[in-house]
């Protein structure tokens, strides 16, 4: 299949997400700075699990799939991640916790089913289900991240160098979509189905969705 093919994939799968989308309370609640100082210590914790899991499901990606253009794609994810674990310090050391705490955090089951998906998929899935599934869904991360980067700094007072976590994910690294179109094309002429790959990005969206969920259980 074409490189057209595989963008009509993605533009009606982002159709499908953004028809099931809701609204994003823990993010809607820490705009008007109504999420207590210690959730956001939930936050740096679950993100610590799932970044660190996110990296090592890209780097497993990048050696299934080494040819270009996977390779260079997932590859370039792994990075990322590891350069976003570097800044989630800096996040979790404005919030008073080091390394050693985020170790002994306690992670929430329903809020870690996005990175367990997503290694599921890293050691079973095809390179272009996963490229669809980060492409389809990275434009509604990144607006939440811009948003909790920006209530951070207005709501809570945290610096800059603070939320360079959120920053970092709240717009697409360089190339990214034309990246993944091509991984996703290559998919679909080597016999990936479509409704497949659409329906990893449905669950993807899903797990995300939860881990927002468990954020902001009890919150009033």
């Amino acid at each position: 299949m074409t490189d057209h093919g595989a963008a009509e994939l993605v533009a009606r799968t982002r159709r499908e997400i953004a028809e099931a989308t809701t609204p994003n309370r823990f993010v809607d609640l820490l705009e008007t700075g109504d999420v207590p100082r210690e959730r956001l210590g939930w936050l740096a914790g679950e993100e610590y699990r799932i970044v660190g899991s996110d990296r090592r499901s890209f780097a497993l990606l990048a050696a299934r799939f080494p040819g270009s253009p996977s390779g260079e794609l997932f590859l370039g994810l792994a990075q990322g991640e590891g350069q976003a674990l570097a800044l989630l310090g800096d996040f979790a050391a404005a919030l008073g916790k080091s390394e050693k705490h985020l170790m002994a955090y306690e992670p929430r089951p329903l809020a870690q089913a996005y990175p367990a998906y997503l290694a599921q998929r890293a050691a079973f899935g095809t390179a272009g289900e996963v490229a669809l599934a980060m492409l389809a869904n990275l434009e509604e991360w990144g607006a939440y991240c811009a948003r909790v980067a920006r209530a951070l700094r207005t709501r809570y007072g945290f610096a800059d160098a603070a939320v360079g976590f959120f920053d970092f994910f709240a717009a697409p690294p360089p190339g990214f979509e034309e990246q993944a179109v091509a991984v996703i094309a290559a998919g679909l002429a080597s016999g990936d189905d479509p409704a497949e790959a659409a329906r990893a990005a449905r669950f993807l969206h899903a797990y995300e969705t939860a881990f927002w969920n468990v954020l902001a259980e009890g919150l009033p």
